[in-house]
């Protein structure tokens, strides 16, 4: 888009008198134009905190508002706070209450939507902010029969789907919350919470390149939530796109200096730029592990020897590479035929027992739960690995691990949950404290 076409926000934000709704539309239209509209409003902000500091009283409340809003959308809500609680119009309480909420100070931003629609803010746009809000307080009852109340917005609100989506995600409804996010973006390309959502939406079914795309979407239309910033980062790591997930970190970094995990993502990933790589040999070991993971009882066995290997806790092919001849003789009722048997099993796979022993890249250990559990502690050991509610990044770890329980995690070493690939100390750190908050550990720990 050629210069003269841009939007220009210093007159748009510094030297227009008012400010309206349709200078906020104004606004996050110039800002989707691209990065060098984010360079222009960074200057537009300085020139506010000037008219701020240099204006007097009567009249510092129309630049507080024009900040307010400007750095909501730079997403420095903190300080978009700060400047829009001296606002005294409906747009000032509208945004501050969308701050509010975005910070999880639910009560501040019921407070200031009541002043917004008081005021005579569009009290449908209010009504549909106040859904989230009741979300937020886990009282889906109400948010529902408000958003039944709303109903005739759903031919041409957005944001109805948008807060429809969210009650369905509450409820555990992920297909039906997908259909109305996807019928927000219709109706708004630039609808950032409905992009994010399904960017996740992407991520977590493993549609990684979908996922890409929806969130380099949302970059385009802030308020950014550093969320976009990470995950995204996380996504281009997984896809050897390191330079780009280093942009990312940095960009969170510059938002919030603070940041201790964008921080060691930015580490780990600048570390990975130097690391060798080979997406050939990552494959074929893809395909080694696929079979790995077929479990015995896909093959036809005799009793004996299926009881045999059920009593010693091996379940896959795997498990069985990790063993030795000596350990299943070792076994009570696991003779020769058996061993046979087994011997057999492994070759027309193309493996054979104590395989990874002697293979050094092989360090997984037999998964093996402890004897004498109590029926409360074996539950606990099953548990699935998503309850411990991992970030993107561990929880992409856990899966390319094939872990899937708390007790299989409890069986690896910090050792070996560093020898995977985008597996940091961030992730290390992240996975120790979630297991020692249910009185768990890692083996070794």
């Amino acid at each position: 888009m050629a210069d003269q076409m841009l939007i220009d926000l210093r007159t748009l934000m510094v030297e227009k008198e008012d400010c309206d709704a349709g200078t906020v539309q104004q606004l996050r239209n110039g800002l989707a134009q691209g990065n060098q509209q984010f360079k222009s409003l960074k200057e537009v902000v300085q020139l506010l905190k000037k008219k701020v500091e240099t204006t007097p009283a009567p009249g510092q409340k129309k630049f507080q508002l024009k900040l307010g809003i400007a750095l909501y959308f730079m997403g420095h809500t903190g300080e978009a706070i700060e400047n829009l609680t001296h606002g005294e119009s409906s747009l000032a309480f509208f945004y501050l209450g969308k701050a509010c909420l975005s910070t999880k100070n639910i009560e501040e931003a019921s407070k200031a939507f009541d002043k917004a629609e008081k005021l005579g803010y569009n009290i449908n746009q209010v009504q549909l902010q106040r859904i989230d809000l009741l979300r937020q307080k886990e009282n889906l009852k109400e948010a529902k029969a408000t958003l039944v109340k709303l109903e005739e917005l759903a031919s041409h609100s957005a944001e109805f789907h948008f807060q429809k989506a969210g009650i369905f995600l509450d409820e555990g409804e992920k297909a039906s919350a997908v259909k109305h996010l996807e019928r927000a973006v219709e109706l708004d390309p630039t609808h950032t919470g409905a992009l994010f959502h399904l960017a996740q939406a992407n991520d977590q079914a493993g549609n990684d390149h979908e996922a890409i795309g929806f969130y380099e979407k949302c970059l385009k239309h802030p308020p950014i939530h550093v969320g976009v910033l990470k995950n995204l980062g996380v996504l281009y790591e997984d896809n050897n796109k390191f330079d780009k997930a280093v942009d990312c970190y940095k960009t969170a970094l510059y938002s919030d200096p603070l940041d201790d995990q964008a921080r060691l993502y930015l580490k780990d990933a600048q570390a990975a730029q130097t690391m060798y790589y080979s997406p050939d040999e990552d494959r074929d070991n893809s395909k080694y592990n696929q079979v790995l993971e077929v479990p015995v009882t896909d093959f036809e066995l005799s009793v004996r020897s299926r009881n045999c290997l059920k009593k010693m806790n091996i379940r896959s092919l795997g498990d069985l590479t990790r063993v030795s001849e000596a350990q299943l003789l070792a076994s009570k009722n696991f003779g020769e035929t058996s061993l046979t048997e087994i011997k057999e099993m492994l070759v027309a796979k193309n493996l054979r027992l104590g395989q990874s022993l002697e293979d050094s890249t092989q360090r997984e250990p037999v998964f093996r739960l402890p004897q004498n559990l109590t029926e409360q502690e074996m539950a606990l050991m099953n548990r699935p690995i998503s309850d411990l509610q991992l970030s993107v990044r561990a929880r992409k770890c856990m899966s390319r691990l094939g872990i899937n329980t708390m007790g299989e995690v409890m069986q690896r070493t910090a050792d070996e949950l560093l020898e995977s690939r985008n597996f940091g100390m961030t992730s290390l750190s992240e996975v120790r404290e979630k297991l020692q908050a249910m009185g768990l550990s890692l083996r070794g720990d």
